[in-house]
C-alpha cells in the first residue's frame, strides 16, 4: 500500500508516517519512482505504535520494544523491566506532580486568608 493509503487505513497523517520511518520504527520499500510502499501488516504496526507512544513511551524506547512486540500488540518478558521503568518514572512524576499542586494551594489559600474582604 502507498503512504496515504496506510495514512487513510490508520487515521495518523503522512507527516507522522514518515516520521516514523526515518525513526526506525516503520519499515518500506521503495518503488523505482522512489515512492514507499508498505506491505499489509503496516496498519497493524501503525496502531503499535501509536498505543505505545499513548501509553507514554518515547520513540527511542518503541524501536529498541520492537523486537519484543508480539501480534497481539502485547510486549514479551524480554522488556518487561524497560516497561516497568518507565511506569515507575510516571509514578515519580505523578508523586512531584501532587507535591507541587499542595505547594501552590497552600500558596492560594494563605493569599485568600490575608486578603482583604470586598464590600
Amino acid at each position: 500500500m502507498k503512504i496515504g493509503e496506510l495514512a487513510a487505513a490508520t487515521g495518523t497523517s503522512v507527516r507522522l508516517l514518515r516520521y516514523y520511518e526515518e525513526q526506525g520504527l516503520l519499515g518500506s520499500d521503495r518503488l523505482d519512482s522512489g515512492h514507499r510502499r508498505y506491505d499489509e501488516s503496516a496498519p497493524a504496526v501503525v496502531r503499535r505504535i501509536r498505543a505505545l507512544l499513548d501509553a507514554g513511551l518515547p520513540t527511542r524506547v518503541i524501536r529498541d520494544l520492537q523486537p519484543c512486540i508480539r501480534q497481539d500488540g502485547t510486549v514479551a518478558a524480554c522488556k518487561l523491566e524497560t516497561l516497568q521503568e518507565h511506569l515507575q518514572g510516571l509514578d515519580d512524576r505523578i508523586a512531584a506532580l501532587s507535591e507541587t499542586r499542595s505547594s501552590l494551594a497552600g500558596v492560594i489559600s494563605a493569599t485568600q486568608a490575608h486578603a482583604p474582604t470586598l464590600v
